[in-house]
């Protein structure tokens, strides 16, 4: 297909794709999906070889969140049964942290819940990012708290973190109809106020909102001009309690071409799987290492991810290998000179100068009200709804927050 050709021509040489070849990747057919995946896992393999970084999520403080995003279980007026529970101390967020670490994971993400933090939730931030770099030699940390004031960027960066997402969950265009408590220009801001503090920005989108193809290049595009290092690519899910509970609009084939078009349009980022791969991907998920190289190990915020066992052992049989410690991630031009791990301000996702609080559809700091649908087009036929698999949904009863060991 010369479109691919084109494609990985152009993800070799990080230059951007045109918005009609963006499209056309979203638009081929379920015939065409290997192909699709085959030319993208060309781009993927060129920048990150066969490597697979593992990331540990620990939620500090979960529910009871004054925003109204639709698509989260933790919003304002959810009657999602999910765990809540107000700030872990250091200690017990190191010590779900070491969970994930053992289990293999490089990074170790602390989301709370909320619109932003004070100041005061900077120092417990702080003192806990301290204490588990304190007990784990090269763990990376990147924090996830929400919508950043002045100078707290900066203070977090002096406490140690290596990373911050902010993820932008959708275009701009349709984002006043699925938030009225922050605004777009609000999150990406805070994603601004990132990477000038030389923290490593990670920031994505969420998929399977009900959004048009369009919506999704406009949200990808956006996320290439802000230069995250690491880009997240959520898929909804549609926790019952919440506005957009209904939903189901994903086939696992839709999820391989979301990916691959990331991956063509930010060739040489960290894409990373995030939450929903298991209820969207399902068996198809070893696929989808060939076109990101960073996933989620184990459990989310306020689900169940599939046993980190399970995690481990997918990525050995696909043939893939997960990431070392002491290994950088990113490409040589984007490595770290002296801040972050990897953010570089003229590197950018292919040619120029990285939510809530979530790094995956279930988490996030406010983005939508009243179930409105982010898009003008449904990705699906509308009868995909019957294909809902609603028994791939569980809500997280074990690990942090609670006595249970967590899943890594």
């Amino acid at each position: 297909m010369d479109l691919l050709n084109t494609l990985v021509d152009k993800g070799l040489r990080r230059e951007l794709p045109t918005r009609d070849e963006a499209l056309a990747v979203l638009a081929t057919s379920d015939d065409d999906v290997l192909d699709v995946v085959a030319a993208a896992g060309k781009v993927r393999r060129h920048w990150f070889g066969r490597r697979v970084k593992l990331n540990y999520l620990v939620n500090l403080k979960s529910g009871l969140c004054p925003e109204d995003c639709s698509y989260c279980s933790q919003r304002l007026g959810s009657t999602a049964g999910i765990l809540k529970y107000s700030w872990l101390k250091p200690d017990e967020a190191s010590k779900a942290a070491a969970a994930g670490l053992a289990g293999g994971a490089k990074r170790v993400c602390l989301v709370a819940s909320g619109r932003g933090p004070t100041d005061r939730d900077v120092d417990r931030v702080s003192d806990t990012i301290k204490a588990i770099k304190e007990q784990n030699e090269n763990v990376e940390v990147c924090a996830c708290l929400g919508l950043l004031s002045d100078g707290q960027a900066e203070r977090l960066r002096e406490a140690g973190a290596d990373a911050y997402n902010h993820n932008l969950n959708t275009s701009e265009g349709t984002y006043g109809e699925i938030t009225t408590t922050h605004t777009y220009a609000d999150r990406v801001d805070t994603v601004q106020k990132a990477h000038a503090a030389g923290l490593s920005a990670c920031s994505g989108l969420i998929a399977g909102m009900g959004e048009s193809d369009e919506d999704l290049v406009d949200v990808v595009y956006a996320l290439r001009e802000l230069d995250p290092d690491s880009v997240p690519v959520n898929f909804l899910i549609p926790f019952e309690g919440t506005p957009l509970a209904k939903e189901w609009n994903l086939t696992p084939q839709r999820c391989l071409r979301i990916l691959a078009m990331v991956r063509f349009v930010c060739p040489d980022v960290e894409v990373r799987i995030a939450g929903g791969r298991e209820v969207h991907l399902r068996t198809l998920q070893p696929l989808a290492l060939n076109l990101a190289n960073s996933i989620f190990l184990g459990d989310y915020l306020t689900s169940e991810g599939q046993a980190g066992k399970a995690d481990l052992e997918m990525i050995a049989d696909a043939g893939f290998e997960v990431e070392n410690a002491g290994e950088v991630t990113l490409p040589e031009h984007r490595a770290p000179s002296g801040g972050g791990c990897g953010s570089q301000a003229d590197a950018g996702c292919g040619s120029h100068g990285d939510a809530g609080c979530g790094s995956h559809a279930e988490a996030g700091c406010g983005s939508h009200e009243g179930g409105g649908v982010c898009g003008s087009a449904p990705a699906v036929p509308a009868e995909a709804a019957a294909d809902a698999r609603t028994d791939l949904v569980s809500v997280r009863r074990r690990g942090a927050g609670t006595d249970l060991a967590p899943n890594a």
